[in-house]
């Protein structure tokens, strides 16, 4: 999937049906003056219901649709006929889209589930015919229930990534360069900060025809949990991941500072995401010899309470281990 057709963020107006008229109608036939009341129900309006799709990754497919509407409901008619519902407005979306009311910022509810679905525009029920009125004092009811409105509102629909394995680092770290190498995802690499801007996906082929998902997340920068850059953009995608991979350059610094900071972040984000199992990796080892490597390890022992490991993507190493290593955490 490319990045200009990863698609996660997308708002539109959404508006469902108005119920149809209940019928007056009085009972005529010819030898039959005074048959009495017969009006039908109105129709049901549409409603406008989001539905969980797992074949989706994306929101592309909603991006230029600004507007939808579901069908009105038919008015009563005579015989006591009701009249049709109006037609329901279905919107696929991936599994991790939470959908928001724009105007409010809350909450509705969240798909997480293939064929999860949930109304987020509610149609106007039908309008009762005069027949439901008739009594013993008023035996020809001259009058019917209109039908209640539609309902509309303004939705913000949010892709929260759903993927086994999340990267994590600073912009540059080598999370497009591995994703490349682990999956046939093909993001976008280059030797600047924030080359990547929106999530790629890909599958790990892992032994015996098993595989997970890894998602390379946009690079995050200090301040990002208060906003700074595009901070809640990029982290929000982190929510669902059942690992996060920290990757963090061997020629950094200060390996277990910048890890530190990486895992603040997400603290003052969101400190459940400190639940998740997590796993660092020193990339672009491949700059190093036994002998540096040696001393640094040494150093990470005493400094860090985290698994790691060191490996570089350009030059293959520790690929197979990694993945070993992934599989064991989502199996465990």
């Amino acid at each position: 999937m490319t990045e200009g057709n990863f698609v996660d963020y997308v708002k539109m107006h959404v508006s469902s049906g108005n119920g149809g008229k209940g019928s007056a109608h009085l009972h005529r036939e010819k030898y039959i003056q005074k048959g009495g009341p017969d009006g039908g129900d109105g129709g049901r309006g549409g409603h406008v219901i989001i539905r969980g799709n797992e074949n989706l990754w994306t929101l592309l497919h909603l991006k230029f649709k600004r507007h939808i509407r579901a069908g009105h409901g038919a008015h009563g008619s005579s015989g006591r006929s009701t009249g049709a519902d109006g037609e329901d407005m279905y919107l696929d979306v991936p599994l991790g889209t939470v959908v928001r009311d724009t105007e409010t910022n809350e909450i509705l509810f969240e798909i997480t589930e293939n064929g999860q679905e949930k109304i987020v525009a509610e149609g106007g029920k039908g309008g009762r015919g005069n027949w439901h009125f008739k009594s013993s004092t008023n035996q020809t009811p001259r009058y019917a229930q209109p039908g209640i409105p539609l309902e509309e509102r303004y939705i913000t629909l949010e892709l929260k990534v759903l993927a086994d394995v999340g990267l994590v680092g600073f912009p540059n770290a080598g999370k497009s360069t591995l994703l490349s190498v682990m999956t046939s995802a093909k993001p976008k690499i280059a030797d600047y900060e924030f080359t990547t801007l929106k999530p790629n996906l890909g599958i790990v082929e892992y032994r015996d025809f098993k595989s997970f998902v890894m998602a390379d997340i946009p690079g995050i920068i200090e301040g990002a949990a208060e906003g700074k850059g595009l901070g809640y953009y990029f982290l929000r995608h982190i929510e669902r991941n059942s690992i996060l991979l920290f990757l963090v350059p061997a020629d950094a610094d200060d390996i277990a500072k910048q890890y530190e900071v990486l895992l603040d972040e997400l603290r003052r984000y969101n400190p459940e995401m400190l639940d998740k199992e997590r796993f660092l990796l020193v990339s672009k080892s491949d700059l190093l010899d036994e002998e540096l490597k040696a001393e640094m390890k040494e150093e990470l022992d005493k400094t860090l309470n985290i698994n790691y490991m060191f490996m570089s993507s350009v030059a293959h190493q520790g690929i197979q281990e990694l993945k070993d290593k992934l599989w064991k955490l989502l199996n465990d």
